[in-house]
């Protein structure tokens, strides 16, 4: 066997370059120097004996066989991490580093709830959070960069392992003065597609809130325009239109100073189920399963 083989630092540099296109961003990913990544990188070419990377002044680009390298490296830092799972699983349960993505129609409305009381009751844990939308948590899933998502359903998530967290119905909010005096439940017919704003493409509370409508003609008409719910607040509360809102976020305060309203939608398709996701198979299945237990519990 050879004695000279790649590191694990030097296949994470080569991945974050892949994943990022750029020296600085996959630099700045690794929390290390462009000229540090840069160099490990070199190395890695050096020991291979190969190019895998085609450097220019504003372009770089994976040769056919970096592409090939990229996909082993994914695969081998996938093993080191679950390598070190198993070692973490033996230990005291749900304690250590755990690095957790969570989709930004979440983070929000449920960490600051559940966060303190996870500090007091589970000390021994260090959680490590990053904000994602639903796609890029679960590549990140995938690759390994993180250990579980917390995400909402109806998505795809592949293969991975899921545990039910709660339904979150979903409701529509207007203005409080709204000259239509919507009931106590809107019916989905009843929701003026002129003046629906959701969040844009990108963020599957769009797509539950379409799905809860039932109604294709909401898909093309729709005015997507709202990069956070509170974004979409302010427009209603300024009588710029009407959007939706999970129970999440009005519990959590979200119309807390506005002129907005809020009402269920009298639909059963109206909620979405929030969810924590692992890779299957996770030597660590027993620590998510007591988070998802905790989640539950906040």
């Amino acid at each position: 066997m050879s004695t000279y083989l790649p590191t694990i630092k030097q296949l994470q540099y080569l991945v974050a370059l892949h994943e990022h296109g750029h020296f600085g961003k996959a630099a700045d990913a690794s929390f290390v120097s462009q000229s540090t990544l840069s160099a490990g990188i070199r190395e890695l070419e050096s020991l291979l004996g190969v190019t895998l990377v085609e450097r220019s002044r504003r372009v770089v680009r994976f040769t056919a066989l970096g592409e090939q390298v990229v996909a082993k490296a994914n695969r081998l830092l996938r093993e080191a991490e679950e390598l070190a799972d198993l070692v973490q699983a033996s230990g005291k349960p749900l304690s250590g580093e755990l690095r957790m993505s969570v989709i930004p129609t979440i983070a929000p409305f449920l960490l600051p709830r559940i966060l303190p009381r996870l500090k007091r009751e589970r000390p021994d844990l260090k959680l490590m959070l990053r904000e994602e939308t639903s796609h890029d948590a679960l590549e990140s899933l995938s690759h390994g960069r993180v250990d579980c998502v917390l995400l909402a359903l109806p998505f795809d998530t592949g293969d991975a392992a899921i545990a039910h967290i709660a339904d979150d119905r979903l409701f529509i909010a207007f203005p409080k003065d709204d000259p239509r005096d919507p009931p106590a439940s809107i019916k989905p017919e009843m929701i003026d597609q002129g003046r629906l704003l959701l969040l844009e493409d990108g963020h599957c509370l769009r797509d539950h809130a379409l799905a809860a409508c039932s109604r294709s003609e909401l898909r093309a008409s729709a005015a997507m325009i709202g990069t956070s719910l509170h974004t979409l607040v302010q427009l209603v509360d300024n009588d710029l239109g009407l959007t939706m809102l999970p129970e999440m976020a009005l519990m959590a305060g979200i119309l807390n100073g506005t002129n907005v309203v809020a009402r269920p939608v009298d639909s059963p398709t109206a909620k979405r189920e929030i969810v924590l996701a692992w890779r299957k198979n996770s030597p660590r299945e027993a620590d998510f399963l007591l988070l998802a237990d905790e989640l539950r519990a906040g």
